[in-house]
């Protein structure tokens, strides 16, 4: 399985040539392909590229919206998605739900749901090629079901929107928080599973406008205290496992 990340940036304004594009990642198996998340700055560009299967996490902008003119292949998703982009002219849906495992490909996908957003529920997925087990999951606050989430994974693939303060909401009476959790709270969950390596996409603006090399060397001093090797993902960056 080789994993391509085409995009790292999350939605903020700052770009540089490290993180550009919106998060996207490319999965390459047995000569097929499939891309997570579709974000607007995918829009006219995503066709070029030929995936065999678009799957979303969820449906904010920097997610779905690259698909606001159609798509060139099947497009997964949940029904809160496809709710939220239901006028967008794609003509092969297909609903993905909740810890029901799906093929493509011969590769295994199975939707976990997230805290992150209360209008546009999220997911992130356990995915199985091989003997490779991986989850990714680009916009997190918390993972329910976590535990059997990154059971036995050999990468988590997280939300880099933040390093040390995780970044929450609470919304309304309901008092349901949103929002992001910090990298130092996920390199936390992967060493409770046993998760020994962990990459981090979906940059927000602490990494995207700060030194990154500095950066890398804070990530790296907490990740090596919990037991993980941390990286954080580059626009164009390619991973073989």
């Amino acid at each position: 399985m080789k994993l391509k990340f085409l995009g790292t940036r999350g939605y903020i304004k700052s770009k540089t040539q490290r993180h550009r594009m919106h998060s996207s990642l490319m999965i390459e198996y047995q000569n097929k392909s499939i891309i997570i998340d579709c974000g607007e700055d995918w829009l006219h560009k995503i066709h070029k590229l030929n995936p065999n299967a678009i799957i979303l996490t969820h449906a904010h902008p920097d997610h779905a919206w690259g698909l606001k003119e159609g798509a060139p292949c099947p497009v997964y998703a949940t029904l809160e998605s496809w709710d939220e982009i239901k006028d967008y002219p794609i003509e092969n849906k297909h609903t993905v739900r909740a810890r029901k495992i799906f093929k493509i490909c011969n590769i295994s996908f199975e939707a976990f749901p997230v805290s992150h957003s209360k209008r546009c529920p999220a997911v992130g997925y356990r995915i199985i090629a091989g003997k490779k087990v991986i989850f990714y999951v680009p916009d997190v606050l918390s993972i329910i079901d976590r535990k059997q989430a990154l059971s036995n994974i050999q990468l988590y693939i997280g939300d880099g929107s933040s390093i040390k303060r995780s970044l929450v909401r609470v919304i309304g009476e309901t008092l349901i928080k949103v929002g992001h959790a910090a990298i130092s709270t996920q390199l936390g969950w992967c060493q409770k599973e046993g998760v020994t390596n962990a990459i981090f996409s979906h940059c927000g603006s602490e990494i995207v406008e700060g030194d990154e090399r500095t950066l890398r060397s804070t990530i790296n001093d907490i990740a090596r205290k919990q037991g993980v090797n941390a990286q954080i993902a580059f626009d164009g960056m390619e991973i073989h496992l």
